[in-house]
């Protein structure tokens, strides 16, 4: 087999995780963004990364599923509490929210504290191992994008509300051991500020397509350059967001 062939291979399964991720993350990323309450990811991400950092802690990495079902119980909990907080104080919603982040990466900070391998972990949460992904990390992509396209399909997502929130945590919950909590971030809301510059009809697509294309350059870029693949990836999402804007500001102004 070719080096070419060889590097195709090795890059296919981040590409799909990453195509994945997106399926969820692109329409949830519309609604937080349309909602004004586009800090609510980082904020689930970073609680589910937490309780994925408890488990480890705690020793239950050698259970299958006891990590995950730790991040799980942790998002699924901030998830209803805001829920909760979105019904009766609206107005401070995004003010408990930034708390909530803030909060959960102080605890996290003074969980790794006494761990000799704490800045390892840290480093996992926030950038993510997607470079290493493989067919098991797909499973709970794949199903957290059917979830949201149940959920998008049943009106949930536009209603906002509980469905919405635990909708949001579970997806969060699959990526963010996998991409981590700023690549999480960044494939909320970055495509969809891309997809903010077209119309209607041709926003989800455009916002599709903005993503894999940053996806596409962060990877390449983190192995051509032998750079960290969650920085890139977030930095290649950002310049395909800019670029895609600027397409759908230029056309917008031609019709006009």
């Amino acid at each position: 087999m070719s080096a070419g062939a060889d590097l195709a291979a090795f890059l296919l399964w981040p590409l799909l995780a990453g195509v994945a991720a997106l399926a969820s993350h692109v329409p949830l990323g519309r609604v937080v963004l349309a909602r004004g309450i586009v800090f609510v990811d980082l904020a689930i991400a970073q609680v589910a990364g937490f309780g994925a950092l408890v488990g480890h802690m705690a020793g239950v990495d050698s259970v299958r599923g006891a990590t995950q079902l730790c991040a799980v119980s942790f998002a699924l909990a901030a998830a209803l509490a805001l829920a909760w907080t979105d019904r009766r104080v609206p107005r401070l919603q995004e003010a408990l929210i930034g708390t909530l982040f803030v909060g959960t990466a102080s605890l996290a900070l003074l969980l790794i504290a006494t761990d000799a391998h704490g800045a390892g972990h840290l480093r996992d949460l926030l950038v993510g191992q997607i470079l290493f992904a493989g067919p098991a990390d797909l499973v709970p992509l794949v199903a957290a994008a059917l979830l949201v396209a149940f959920a998008l399909a049943r009106g949930w997502l536009a209603r906002g509300g509980i469905g919405f929130y635990v909708a949001f945590a579970l997806a969060v919950t699959a990526s963010v051991q996998v991409i981590g909590v700023y690549v999480v971030f960044a494939t909320l809301i970055a495509p969809a500020l891309a997809a903010s510059a077209f119309t209607e009809r041709r926003a989800a697509p455009m916002a599709i397509t903005s993503g894999i294309a940053g996806y596409l350059a962060g990877v390449s870029a983190s192995v051509w350059g032998d750079w960290p693949t969650g920085p890139c990836i977030v930095l290649a999402l950002i310049a395909t967001t800019a670029a895609f804007a600027l397409v759908g500001r230029a056309g917008a102004a031609r019709e006009d």
